[in-house]
């Protein structure tokens, strides 16, 4: 006993120590900027930055500066800091304002600062109840989530009741100076996660409107499930509520939706959360789960599965199975997670069915380490101490940097991303030191609080439900007891765990079941053993640049296929508007005819390239939105589809990383006209093929010497080039002409410049 409670202490103050290190960092080097850069070691301020999409629409004005504190605040809560805690919330008080002329998500500036905020004010009013603290407080916090709560309302404005993805915090969405409410789309955890914070919020403030407008929402969603899987799709139209995205999983997209569901019921005890949960769910374990793999299906057709890759936000779900009691399946698909950081020390963005990287980014992203936290204190197993032990080890060897931690750009090779985004802080050091934690050492009872998405604290007393009568089944209206579920059998996950102990390989040789279990998967899902990504190049041929400047690109597996192509696709590059190409093409006339560029992120691939071809556009270049990225640092990809047909798709298609792309605008922002030619990098026009060069030497015979020459044995070097290789660079040097005399008639008449 004394053996386990110094091993608690010591990974206690370690995840102090690191928690401090990240905060600090961020107080010393970006304070009061949105977001720390911790390679740069200064601060991330909304515009200044080159835009990385989706991920910034909850920056701007301090926002995020309330995650941070507010988990900030929170933490130290949970640790009896009491003088640190009062002084993050007077400085909240002080400093943040919500007038701003700012688009933000919706989504994220609810569950990051709404939450923060109401997580923040629950706890100093703990505090101020007790009479040992905050006697001065007002309930301040409150009041800022009340305004901000009114503040993203003009979201809900909709024929359907689902909220626009964006709003202007002040100007909403119908106002011409608003830079929104053209969308049309959202995602299904955009709309499916306001119910925990609006309906606290309601609650809190005696204002039911919040929880009316986050209810309604969180219906329509219901009403559109398929009715005959009882699967939800990933995006839906806001408007008219179809669907535009018809592939269902647990991960990236509709994550949040099922998680709110249950803690809906949790929080607020109304039962029809719970009973639109357990449908959900009896769907989810009948066509997703496929133990212990997650894979999306379609909800349509749910026996057929659209992909063959997982995402990494699918880890939060053996911790929500663990809620629901479900703790077999938890139990296993955790293992294959832990088994996939084994491998790659951190979890993939995305990885395949056979566990090799699909996606190679890692954003220090906590869902597994959730997870961890609510198995262990569901099975009482100290294997999932070692499990967090290594996720603390893991962070300080890997992503730990002089400024904070840093992100990992790709778990291949282990470089860093200058960015830490505040979910890290929020959530990660929160769900490690509770793990390491035993309730008695707490300064709070944790059972009387439930978890938003973001790891914000929400007491259960906000419910208005009685508890179920003894005529109700207690097991499906409570919470898992490990008691009931492990009665003096501490090693029932052990059992499960161990069919899945080597699943990946590592650490020793895979035993012939799980090779079985491997090749089955692979002819389900149909990935083929090795997958070559063959490379493109995107060449620059319009002077000044003539094919001098060539820039490596990656494939998509849909749009014209450029190896077939037997002199690749020429065209003059033009910038979408809006850049990610997410929502109506507004510069469609502009575009016709032009090779689009589009920033990566907000939506997926294929349903920009559909956009950015209804435009017009004869091609389209996508430009990393990770900053720093670069092919030279980073493995090629090939981009995939949306789980929906694609054949519609008929433009080539081509991906750059962040460096290149940052070249590739600045080359149109100097030069206005830039022509490019996208074609497989095997056929680069103008690439000198010495090898393939027939040199021949003969002696030179006496007689043949020129006048003035001396007497003496001479060697003549006869270079005779293929016919394939005088026509490619004669068909290279005929289109750089080409460009040269355009460029040349346009400065002789100005006015034929489109």
């Amino acid at each position: 006993m004394l053996h386990i409670l110094i091993y608690f202490i010591f990974f206690r103050d370690q995840i102090l120590e690191m928690f401090d290190h990240a905060y600090n960092s961020y107080m010393d080097y970006a304070y009061p900027a949105d977001e720390l850069m911790p390679l740069s070691c200064r601060g991330r301020v909304r515009g200044l930055e080159p835009n990385r999409g989706d991920i910034d629409d909850s920056l701007g004005n301090k926002l995020i500066q309330i995650n941070t504190n507010c988990c900030f605040m929170c933490f130290e809560q949970l640790l009896n800091k009491l003088d640190e805690f009062e002084e993050a919330v007077k400085k909240t008080v002080r400093d943040v304002k919500f007038d701003n002329d700012i688009v933000v998500s919706v989504f994220e500036t609810n569950i990051r600062v709404l939450g923060g905020l109401l997580g923040a004010h629950v706890m100093a009013d703990v505090l101020k109840q007790r009479g040992e603290r905050m006697q001065w407080y007002r309930d301040e916090l409150l009041h800022m989530a009340k305004e901000l709560g009114f503040r993203l309302l003009p979201a809900f404005n909709t024929t359907s009741g689902l909220p626009y993805p964006r709003v202007n915090l002040r100007y909403g969405v119908v106002s011409p100076l608003s830079r929104t409410g053209t969308e049309s789309d959202t995602c299904t955890a955009c709309a499916g996660t306001m119910i925990l914070e609006f309906a606290a919020l309601s609650r809190l403030s005696g204002d039911p409107i919040f929880e009316e407008n986050a209810r309604k929402a969180m219906d329509v969603l219901w009403e559109k499930r398929q009715r005959g899987s009882d699967l939800v799709g990933t995006v839906i139209n806001i408007h008219n509520g179809d669907w535009v995205r018809r592939d269902s999983g647990v991960g990236a997209g509709i994550d949040s939706y099922y998680e709110y569901l249950m803690k809906a019921y949790i929080l607020l005890g109304d039962k029809v959360y719970l009973n639109r949960f357990n449908t959900h769910y009896s769907a989810i374990m009948k066509y997703i789960s496929q133990p212990p793999l997650l894979l999306n299906v379609h909800m349509h057709n749910p026996t057929v599965n659209v992909r063959s890759w997982m995402d990494s936000l699918l880890a939060f779900f053996p911790g929500l199975q663990v809620l629901r009691g479900d703790l077999k399946p938890a139990i296993e698909t955790h293992e294959m997670l832990y088994q996939v950081t084994k491998q790659h020390n951190f979890l993939p963005e995305a990885f395949t069915t056979e566990f090799r990287v699909h996606w190679g980014q890692h954003p220090l992203r906590p869902e597994f380490a959730e997870s961890t936290y609510f198995l262990y204190k569901a099975t009482g197993d100290p294997y999932y101490l070692k499990v967090g032990q290594s996720i603390v080890e893991k962070l300080n060897t890997h992503a730990r940097v002089p400024c904070g931690f840093a992100a990992v750009q790709d778990v291949r090779t282990g470089t860093h991303e200058d960015r830490m985004d505040s979910f890290f802080l929020a959530e990660m050091f929160k769900y490690l030191y509770l793990l390491f934690s035993e309730k008695s050492q707490l300064p709070i009872n944790i059972d009387d609080y439930i978890f938003t998405t973001e790891a914000h604290l929400l007491p259960v007393s906000l419910s208005t439900t009685q508890p179920p009568s003894h005529e109700d089944d207690l097991f499906s209206y409570s919470c898992p007891s490990a008691q009931t579920l492990f009665p003096n059998n501490p090693t029932f996950a052990k059992t499960i765990r161990d069919s899945y102990k080597y699943l990946t390989g590592v650490g020793r040789a895979q035993q012939a079941s799980s090779v079985r279990w491997l090749k089955l998967v692979a002819e389900v899902s149909h990935t083929p053993e090795h997958e070559e990504v063959v490379p493109l190049i995107v060449q620059l041929i319009s002077p000044p640049f003539l094919g001098q400047t060539v820039f490596t690109a990656g494939p998509a597996k849909f749009g014209t296929d450029l190896t077939k192509q037997q002199h690749g696709v020429k065209g003059s590059i033009m910038k979408s508007v809006p850049y990610t190409a997410c929502g109506p093409i507004e510069n469609a006339v502009e575009l016709q005819g032009h090779i689009a560029l589009a920033l990566r992120g907000d939506c997926m691939f294929a349903a920009k390239a559909r956009r950015l071809q209804e435009a017009g556009a004869t091609g389209v270049i996508f430009i990393d939105h990770r900053e720093g990225s670069s092919s030279a640092d980073t493995p090629l990809f090939q981009m995939v589809g949306d789980g929906e047909p694609t054949d519609d798709i008929t433009v080539p298609l081509a991906f750059l990383f962040s460096k290149e792309g940052a070249t590739l605008t600045a080359a149109l922002e100097e030069h206005h006209n830039v022509d490019v030619l996208l074609l497989p990098k095997e056929k680069q026009l103008g690439k000198e093929k010495p090898e393939k060069l027939n040199i021949k030497f003969r002696l030179a015979k006496e007689g043949e010497l020129a006048e003035g020459e001396t007497e003496s044995t001479t060697i003549q070097l006869v270079l005779e080039q293929s016919e394939t290789d005088t026509e490619t660079n004669n068909e290279a040097a005929s289109l750089m002409r080409e460009n040269q005399e355009t460029c040349s008639s346009l400065q002789k008449d100005p006015e034929s410049s489109p």
